[in-house]
């Protein structure tokens, strides 16, 4: 993969993306595009614009709980449209039974509970764009 190659990151709380993509940068380095965004609606734009910029978004990793529109929801767009894009959920609410529910309408890889370890966050990236 290459710098044309992209990870989004969306979350309401600017926080969280800070350190999803400090995270995420510390071990992939400069292997990846980092993008972020901090509602749902801002991620479909993101997402349009890399998309015709011919930049290939490997995955988003997404929170469930967020004003405006749901991680849920939003996946459900980015899937209509981009059915290709996998994704991973971090959350502090969701239920179990909402993510299973969830899993069978989108795209999704796997959920990440907030707090999350930098181990358990890299671990489950890995598994969904396939490295080692």
């Amino acid at each position: 993969m290459s710098k044309r190659s992209a990870i989004i990151c969306v979350d309401d709380d600017e926080m969280i993306l800070i350190s999803l993509k400090q995270e995420l940068m510390a071990h992939f380095n400069g292997q990846y595009r980092y993008e972020t965004a901090l509602s749902a609606e801002e991620a479909l734009q993101l997402i349009d614009e890399l998309v015709a910029d011919e930049i290939y978004i490997i995955l988003i990793i997404t929170d469930w709980l967020m004003p405006g529109m749901n991680g849920d929801e939003f996946l459900m767009k980015v899937n209509e449209k981009y059915p290709d894009i996998q994704a991973l959920i971090v959350t502090g609410y969701a239920d179990i039974l909402a993510v299973s529910k969830a899993r069978h309408r989108i795209n999704l890889s796997g959920v990440i509970t907030k707090p999350w370890s930098s181990d358990e966050l890299i671990q489950k990236v890995k598994s969904v764009i396939g490295c080692n």
